[in-house]
């Protein structure tokens, strides 16, 4: 009698590198494999990479930034992104183009971009008349996430594209060096556990022995995901590292706590999905007024536009880009959600720079402060447990090994 074996799940799979992610190895970072892969078929695109910063003009001319210290992302950019399309990537991806632009630093994720950009030559264009109607492929690696505007523009000039924002070293040989047919499977598994769930509950541990507690109402609609995949010819824009489930709330209250660049902590109340007034907890009370004040100013940037869940095992990077796609931690989002499929528009902010899409991020790393003691979801009679301590729970680790 014979047995049909079961096929073995990938070695990133294993429990003991689920609960550890930092143990997984990955193979090394191939240009090539990741556009490939990312934006098949590529036969015929015409490419472009974008970087910015607070002075293009001076610093792209003839690689300018190149000679000075500082701009690690813009370097890695020109680095493993240009060089990398000029030295072998174009002929073997058979594209075309390979150049380099900058446009002026945001300093707000997913704010839109100013129309002004310069080549390396340091002649000053226009992205809407030179750059976005004449290339096929363009990729975004920069200081802000430009995720929302290019998704924009893509829609409107038929191109596609990948905004890599914050890119470091880490991210390059982990979050860029996976397969991306495996990273859109996962995500697609997790996004079939968690569709049409009708709310999300998550308790915040504090380390005062105080537990705060978010509802988020999603009224059984469809979840989302970021996948990292671009294939056809489809208007589109991948956010790379992928690899995450998202929702856009239909409701939210209750309290989180929020960790401010400065280490200042802050207990978030919120209503009708609506972050009404920041509290302190430790640190300076200025940074609440400001927040306070911004609140009362322009209620919109309380708006809650997002949840979000990662789907990857991959290490920490220190950039949010990739840490919020780790399986274990979920981010919310404030500000402008239209390219996620909501409401919130920028038009709708009293002020241009507040139209931010800004993520708040639950990691161990990034939130040493308190502990996400646990993810709740109910669909229907169903409730499940997602997350415990910052780990995927059992629910969430067998929909991964699911139909293998």
């Amino acid at each position: 009698m014979s047995t049909i074996a079961t096929p073995a799940l990938p070695a990133y799979l294993d429990e003991e590198i689920l609960l550890h992610p930092e143990k997984r190895s990955f193979p090394a970072f191939d240009l090539v494999n990741l556009l490939g892969t990312v934006f098949e078929p590529t036969e015929g695109c015409r490419v472009c990479v974008l970087v910015d910063f607070d002075e293009p003009a001076d610093l792209i001319k003839d690689y300018a930034f190149l000679h000075h210290e500082g701009f690690p992302i813009q370097k890695n950019a020109h680095k493993h992104f240009y060089l990398g399309l000029q030295n072998h990537g174009l002929d073997a991806l058979g594209m075309t183009g390979g150049e380099m632009f900058a446009f002026r630093c945001t300093h707000g994720s997913n704010l839109d971009l100013q129309d002004d950009v310069w080549d390396t030559r340091g002649r000053h264009l226009s992205l809407d008349r030179d750059i976005y109607p004449n290339y096929d492929l363009i990729l975004c690696v920069s200081t802000f996430s430009a995720t929302a505007p290019l998704t924009a523009k893509a829609k409107q000039y038929g191109f596609r594209g990948a905004t890599l924002h914050g890119l470091n070293d880490i991210i390059l040989n982990s979050g860029l060096a996976v397969d991306y047919h495996q990273v859109s499977a996962d995500a697609e598994r997790l996004r079939l556990a968690l569709t049409r769930a009708d709310s999300i509950e998550i308790d915040f541990a504090l380390e005062d022995g105080r537990v705060l507690t978010a509802w988020l109402g999603l009224d059984g609609q469809e979840a989302q995901k970021s996948h990292g995949l671009c294939l056809g010819k489809t208007p589109d824009i991948a956010n790379l590292p992928a690899g995450e489930v998202y929702f856009v709330p239909a409701d939210a209250r209750g309290r989180f706590p929020m960790k401010y660049e400065d280490g200042t902590l802050g207990v978030l109340d919120v209503e009708n999905r609506c972050i009404i007034r920041s509290s302190l907890i430790s640190g300076n009370q200025a940074t609440i007024d400001a927040h306070n004040a911004r609140l009362a100013d322009d209620p919109m940037t309380g708006t809650l536009g997002e949840l979000g869940f990662g789907t990857q095992v991959l290490p920490v990077s220190g950039a949010d880009i990739q840490d919020e796609k780790v399986l274990g931690t979920c981010h919310l989002a404030t500000g402008r959600d239209d390219h996620l499929g909501g409401d919130i528009l920028p038009s709708m902010f009293k002020k241009h720079e507040n139209s931010t899409h800004d993520d708040i991020l639950f990691a161990p790393h990034k939130t040493p402060n308190f502990n996400i003691r646990q993810v709740r979801m109910k669909r229907g009679a169903q409730e499940e447990i997602l997350i415990e301590n910052f780990r995927p729970a059992r629910y969430l680790m067998d929909a991964l090994a699911a139909g293998r």
